[in-house]
């Protein structure tokens, strides 16, 4: 019990920051500015990770890279760690390393997929509600990017834009295939 409690808290707390880094890296992305409260915390959290590596690791194509490296760091820790308590770790060679780095890429693309899916519905809601929210921008600069496709192809029907109905539905479809991806990569760690 005391293990699972330990994994619960290491999950969180790798979870979060990893999070905080994909936001991070999203906002760069989609040129969001810094200057609004989602930014500033985002700052704050990950500013003591990033400027250090930044300087080991370049932006590539005006992409944050050091955010995004250190984001899958952090779940390649979590995994290492939560498949060493399950003892299938027991040897160190470079299958288990391989699968590791495979599952931390997985929950990386996970956790950027369920950071869509809250920027879409955030910005759905902030559309409905309070249009002129602080936050309602951000959240509309992160998403248009991904929502313009969609809009190209979908009307909007009796004035109501459901082009986020159609990127949610995509984005449950990637859920469906990455938990896929990662029960077929478990089975290669039981084999060694």
């Amino acid at each position: 019990m005391l293990v699972q409690i330990l994994l619960f808290v290491l999950d969180s707390i790798c979870g979060f920051l990893s999070l905080a880094l994909l936001v991070r890296f999203a906002m760069q992305w989609a040129r969001t500015p810094f200057r609004n409260p989602l930014g500033q915390f985002v700052v704050a959290v990950t500013d003591w990770m990033v400027r250090p590596v930044r300087r080991l690791v370049p932006g590539l194509f005006g992409l944050d890279m050091a955010s995004l490296l250190l984001a899958w760091l952090w779940q390649v820790a979590y995994q290492g760690v939560a498949l060493g308590f399950s003892g299938v770790l027991a040897a160190v060679s470079p299958a288990p390393t391989l699968v590791v780095a495979a599952l931390a890429l997985l929950e990386v693309a996970k956790l950027g997929l369920y950071l869509v899916f809250g920027a879409v519905l955030v910005s759905a809601v902030f559309s409905w509600v309070n249009p002129h929210a602080p936050l309602a921008d951000v959240f509309n600069t992160l998403t248009r990017p991904l929502l313009r496709p969609f809009r190209r192809i979908i009307p909007p029907v009796g004035g109501v834009d459901l082009s986020p109905l159609a990127l949610l539905l995509v984005l449950q479809i990637a859920l469906f295939v990455i938990a896929s991806l990662r029960h077929s990569v478990m089975p290669l760690m039981l084999m060694q």
